[in-house]
């Protein structure tokens, strides 16, 4: 996985729970489901980078 998108899948998943958790806490539904999607962004992000480090030749 490259630098550059292994930082990106992460700081999606973090803003995501951040989002996640605020929405939650202030009983925003809106921006709760905003987080799940960008925590789901990242998360299908690293998946695919680890797939393509999977069949990378080496």
């Amino acid at each position: 996985m490259t630098a550059n998108e292994k930082a990106q899948a992460k700081t999606e998943q973090a803003e995501g729970k951040v989002k996640k958790g605020v929405g939650g806490a202030v009983g925003n539904e809106s921006l709760k489901a905003e987080g799940r999607a960008e925590e789901t962004k990242g998360d299908l992000r690293a998946a695919k980078e680890k797939a393509k480090d999977a069949i990378k030749p080496k």
